[in-house]
């Protein structure tokens, strides 16, 4: 069954890389809406932007959805971990600003927002994409992959260079709320030495130690440091869900990333549609609903991201 929310979920902060205050609400939408993104603070445009693949904007610190008009809504991806997470296909984003409000850097507040919102499952069909055989594209050292498989698996490997982060490597079966367990309070990382350089660019006006996790060699700056052992490469796992949510549909493959950002794995998207072999989609019957991201999770389990 498709999934949209109950209620209302409403989120307010600064975007970490405008500094721009939004306001954000998620409301409920009909059944095969999939997750629109619409600009209320535009009038006399096309303010509605879909949450696809083919509209993403290629951007290294973040993902980017931008319309035929123009108009776009930056750094999506948390919130799209949440979504899909929690298996929310069907969703309609009202935002009052160019970018998704960053909170505390991870997708937890996005996560217990929705599920006080509550979730309502839909009387329609779902469809996943299944992989039929391998898709891969590289950059360097740097590379994505999509294999068969009989649900979502998540392979990801980090290498930076500071000991604080380091070199580290974690495989996930998304499954039955791993999402909630394991990365949805994974906050974003950066060198303190990149910090000074990216607003100098005009990127992450709005970060703080409040909502990323700094590092400095083999220091952690952020107080409180780590939240979990291994807390940089789940948050770009957490990441890679999201950004692979752009694909509309839940995906049925292992995804491996190393060394991997968003534009790697919008990429790999666009490789996986660019073969139309490679894959193929299926309505879910009850055993493969039963393994997708979300399937069971309802407001019992806000505890655990409490």
């Amino acid at each position: 069954m498709q999934t949209t929310v109950q209620s209302v979920a409403e989120f307010a902060g600064a975007g970490l890389h405008t500094g721009t205050a939004v306001n954000l609400r998620v409301l409920p939408a009909p059944v095969d809406h999939g997750i629109i993104f619409r600009r209320t603070d535009l009038s006399g445009v096309a303010a509605d932007v879909p949450a696809l693949w083919h509209r993403v904007i290629v951007c290294p610190l973040n993902t980017r959805i931008e319309n035929d008009a123009g108009v776009s809504v930056s750094t999506i991806e948390h919130l799209m971990a949440a979504l899909a997470g929690l298996g929310i296909g069907n969703a309609l984003v009202l935002l009052d600003g160019p970018e998704v409000p960053i909170l505390d850097g991870s997708a937890a507040p996005f996560v217990r927002g929705l599920l006080r919102a509550g979730l309502r499952r839909q009387p329609a069909a779902r469809h996943a994409l299944r992989l039929r055989h391998p898709v891969e594209v590289r950059d360097g050292d740097a590379w994505a992959r999509l294999d068969p498989a009989t649900t979502l698996q998540i392979d990801f490997t980090i290498d930076f260079p500071d000991p604080a982060i380091g070199r580290d490597r974690l495989v996930l079966n998304m499954a039955n709320g791993a999402f909630l367990r394991e990365l949805c309070d994974c906050r974003t990382f950066c060198r303190s030495a990149d910090v000074d350089r990216m607003r100098r660019q005009g990127l992450a006006l709005g970060g703080t130690l409040d909502n990323a996790v700094v590092v400095d060699g083999n220091r952690v700056l952020t107080p409180g440091g780590l939240r979990r052992a291994g807390e940089p490469v789940r948050h770009k796992m957490l990441d890679a869900l999201g950004d692979l949510a752009t694909a509309g549909m839940p995906i049925l493959g292992r995804y491996t990333g190393h060394k991997a950002g968003h534009g790697l794995t919008n990429r790999l998207l666009r490789a996986l549609f660019a073969d139309e072999g490679s894959h193929v989609v299926v309505r879910c019957d009850a055993a493969t609903e039963a393994r997708l991201p979300g399937a069971g999770v309802g407001p019992q389990d806000l505890s655990a991201v409490a």
